[in-house]
């Protein structure tokens, strides 16, 4: 999952999804970055029973969840790696033998409907892969079919990042370092297959970035009072996520194809993250996500303003709050299930619970709908678990990235310890954060630090604090 452009962001079109494969069914993205989740068997016994979801995604075609998802009525989408895709794109014997052996073993037994060939490609730094990734759906696309394997749609996840610009609506645009030579392409294959534009859509970031400019209602589906019109469609939002869509939507119309089917790959919000990241709660991840899959089910479908009465196939993120994920406290915390397989909250994917029985186990209120409001450090998490190795490598980053970062534990200076790596790791952390988090760093480094609103200083030693 990656945020994105943070900013609100939207042809009709004739499809209607008449078979029930594309039915109003929402899924769950299964990821497996935790060393403590529960088995597959556990997991896909909590997918069908405790989620009553119709679909699930995963990020690789792991075996073990594939052999126990034999026999079950759950669709499923796999994924070709991302550091794969170069080879494949050139070597249609290593897309034979990825599919003869991550596929072909378990097809039909397991339901395998959708396979992405990598996941967020575009939002990574420009490199040979972009170039790359449509070749290399074109030759999985080709091994389904020499395996005679009918039924699956191959794509690739994007994150709203693929836009330069985004609103109005209507003004949705591809980057212009991707739409002609990757969107247009790619475009071209999933019409021609009649396959999806698979995207992560997360209003939670926009909110974020703009919570002043943006309505925090208006995002979880809550606002009553508020819309926004474009003014260049007249099409009327009524919340963030339906920009969002559309913008995509009008995006690919500039491109020549107004009619791409949409699938959301990803949506959800984070129930915990930092302490400089508001909103971040149980109370709004529950609000957030049961509205969404009740927009997602129901029936008739509602579509988006662009699209009225169609269908949005889905997954919502997360199952699992995951606690070896990379990036700053949210990305681990996106989970409707602890890791024990307890409900982080209550949620029902089939969209059959209704909003009143849901009102029966009211949830938490934010206790401060602001934020936190105060010092935080950035400082070493799970210290007798760290790396040496690593952990001096971050050090020796943190202090190499000028603004004398460092200075205060150099020899003869107040915060010098030369017998504590986990101390001098620590400052530099937090000063690090404290220098250049206004130009987007995070306390994270490789997940060695965590934030803190206990002061880590001693004696004559003062962290360099961020205040919120």
């Amino acid at each position: 999952m990656m945020m994105g452009f943070f900013q609100i962001i939207l042809v009709s079109s004739l499809i209607a999804f008449t078979s029930a494969e594309f039915s109003a069914k929402v899924g769950i993205n299964y990821g497996q970055l935790g060393d403590n989740l529960p088995s597959p068997t556990e997991s896909v016994r909590l997918i069908c029973t405790k989620l009553k979801a119709k679909r699930v995604k995963i990020y690789d075609a792991n075996p073990d969840i594939l052999s126990v998802l034999r026999g079950t009525d759950l669709q499923v989408s796999i994924m070709v790696p991302n550091e794969i895709i170069d080879d494949i794109a050139v070597n249609q014997s290593l897309a034979d033998h990825w599919v003869h052996s991550n596929v072909r073993p378990f097809y039909p037994e397991t339901k395998i409907r959708y396979l992405l060939v990598g996941n967020e490609v575009i939002s990574s730094p420009g490199n040979k892969t972009w170039l790359n990734l449509v070749p290399a759906m074109r030759r999985i696309k080709k091994s389904l079919k020499a395996h005679r394997i009918r039924k699956v749609k191959v794509g690739t996840s994007l994150a709203m990042d693929v836009l330069t610009s985004s609103y109005p609506p209507s003004e949705g645009k591809f980057r212009p370092d991707i739409a002609l030579p990757i969107m247009r392409p790619m475009l071209e294959f999933l019409n021609h297959t009649k396959s999806f534009l698979f995207l992560d859509v997360y209003p939670y970031f926009a909110w974020a970035a703009d919570p002043v400019h943006v309505d925090l209602n208006y995002t979880l589906f809550e606002s009553h009072n508020i819309t926004v019109t474009d003014p260049g469609t007249g099409l009327v939002y009524h919340n963030l996520f339906d920009q969002m869509v559309d913008a995509v939507i009008f995006a690919s119309s500039k491109l020549g194809y107004p009619d791409i089917r949409i699938w959301i790959a990803e949506t959800g919000w984070p129930n915990a993250g930092d302490y400089d990241q508001r909103g971040a709660n149980i109370y709004n991840a529950a609000t957030y996500n049961r509205n969404v899959v009740r927009k997602l089910t129901a029936h008739p479908p509602r579509g988006t303003p662009a699209r009225p009465g169609r269908v949005l196939p889905s997954f919502i993120f997360a199952m699992y709050n995951e606690d070896q994920k990379p990036g700053p406290g949210t990305e681990r915390h996106f989970g409707v299930l602890y890791p024990n397989g307890t409900s982080v909250y209550d949620i029902d994917l089939s969209g059959e619970t209704t909003e009143e029985e849901y009102a029966k186990k009211p949830l938490p209120k934010p206790w401060n709908d602001e934020g936190y409001k105060g010092e935080i450090w950035c400082v070493v998490g799970r210290p007798r678990e760290a790396n040496r190795t690593a952990l001096a490598a971050a050090l020796s980053y943190a202090c190499s990235q000028g603004n004398g970062t460092c200075g205060a534990i150099q020899p003869g200076k107040a915060c010098y310890k030369p017998k504590s790596l986990v101390r001098m790791a620590s400052y530099a952390f937090s000063s690090y954060w404290a220098a250049f988090r206004k130009d987007g760093a995070t306390c994270y480094f490789d997940g060695l630090a965590t934030q803190t609103i206990k002061d880590p200083s001693y004696g004559h030693c003062k962290f360099p604090s961020v205040t919120l």
